[in-house]
């Protein structure tokens, strides 16, 4: 929830923003007025009760001072009606108000307005035509869309072979590299409550987007019928430490997580129809920090070498843009997308998105922490990242390393956790 102080600052990001803020401005301003109006109809309250306790009961000045009261105290009983509803749909509008973009992030509508940051490695150049990751899936038999379109619809694949151990590989493959960097594992759950959603900003705005579940509720049941599928490690870690308060030296805590993701969203607009890039179901290693304010920049820098790491260590071409205000998540006042090259296609892809939310998911999670002892408590700042997406890791390693002969090189720092393979042949 953006910190209402800042509702200037998040006109930066353009767009329809400014008519969301122009409401909630509209309603917080009605709020602050009644709340006025009740604080004097409180106070002339107080005066008849005053009065009344000075009089004598058979007097008529106390049958007026009496009915004065009456009438006052009826006047504060529907202000209160009104003004708790004020609050309530000021609320809610705040909840669909984006984060404010941080200063050094570019003005700009949309993905063109992105700035490259740096590149890492050469870009592979290859003595042949290269082919996209979803042909050599399939010739290489590890890749089967038709499977995973008989079992659960479009959108969903098979991995088959050394896909397969591809994936498990990679998995362990990047919680090793983060927890030498000095994160903490979780194993999370894969299903959360709508208040979880809620704390880390994918509800309200983005309910269409999720997998909501309709499961029995009763004793032999679950105790809690509204559940969605995760979409994001992100929010189970970030709700590890929702309505609590980190004590002094507690911060900072840094969690790497690997979970399945669930989004409905793959494919809108008829985008990325084939392959891997965009599916319902897909892997990620999450990377979640819990920072005091004035370290959360520089955790934010630290965040991204540690995705970048990842793909250093296989040896994947990529660049590290600057998302420009128009381009940036709801929740995000700064981020970094990685995006790896893929020859097949002929464009960088993102692989990882790294950003700060400042206390934007604090504020909603209720995440605080006291700097000292018996200080208030404040919010935290938490900061996220992917640490990476493995399937787009696979595709990654399929295009950039495949051979004239449709094989594929295994990176020598994978080949310990699949087993010694050093190439996928047919």
């Amino acid at each position: 929830m953006l910190d209402p102080a800042r509702m200037d600052d998040v006109l930066r990001r353009g767009g329809d923003v400014a008519t969301a803020v122009g409401a909630w401005k509209s309603l917080d301003e009605r709020r602050r007025r009644l709340q006025g109006q009740l604080d004097t109809l409180r106070q002339h309250r107080n005066a008849a009760n005053e009065r009344m306790s000075k009089l004598d009961k058979k007097l008529p000045e106390f049958a007026a001072a009496r009915d004065e009261l009456k009438a006052v105290s009826g006047k504060i009983k529907e202000g209160e009606a009104e003004l708790a509803k004020l609050e309530a749909d000021a609320e809610q509008h705040l909840m669909h108000i984006p984060n404010a973009p941080h200063t050094s992030v570019p003005i700009g509508a949309d993905e063109t307005a992105n700035t490259v940051l740096h590149t890492w490695g050469p870009k592979p150049t290859l003595p042949f035509t290269p082919k996209n990751h979803w042909e050599l899936g399939k010739e290489l038999g590890i890749l089967d869309f038709e499977a995973g379109a008989r079992i659960a619809g479009s959108r969903f694949t098979v991995l088959r072979g050394a896909a397969s151990r591809l994936t498990r590989g990679l998995i362990n493959f990047m919680i090793d590299l983060h927890l030498e960097a000095g994160y903490d594992e979780v194993w999370p759950p894969a299903m959360v409550r709508r208040a979880a959603l809620r704390g880390t900003g994918q509800l309200p705005k983005f309910e269409h987007d999720l997998f909501k579940l309709d499961l029995p509720k009763g004793p032999d049941h679950v105790a809690d019928n509204d559940l969605f599928l995760s979409p994001t490690a992100e929010v189970q870690v970030t709700n590890l430490h929702a309505d609590s308060i980190f004590e002094p030296a507690e911060l900072p805590r840094r969690y790497c997580a690997y979970a399945p993701c669930f989004r409905a969203e793959a494919g809108a607009g008829g985008k990325d129809m084939q392959g891997l890039i965009r599916q319902h179901q897909f892997d990620k290693v999450e990377l979640v920090k819990f920072v005091e304010p004035e370290h959360s920049y520089g955790e934010l820098e630290g965040l991204r070498q540690d995705a970048e790491r990842v793909l250093q260590t296989l040896g994947l071409h990529y660049r590290v843009v600057t998302l420009c205000t128009g381009d940036l998540s709801f929740t995000a006042a700064k981020t970094y997308d990685l995006e790896v090259w893929l020859p097949g296609q002929d464009a960088y892809r993102e692989i990882s998105s790294c950003s700060n939310f400042e206390d934007f998911q604090a504020r909603r999670a209720k995440i605080r922490y006291r700097p000292n002892a018996g200080d208030k408590p404040r919010p935290v700042h938490t900061l996220n990242g992917s640490g990476v997406a493995i399937g787009r890791t696979i595709v990654a390693i399929i295009e950039q390393f495949q051979q004239a002969d449709g094989s594929v090189i295994v990176p020598s720092a994978l080949r310990p956790y699949v087993g010694g393979l050093e190439r996928i042949t047919k």
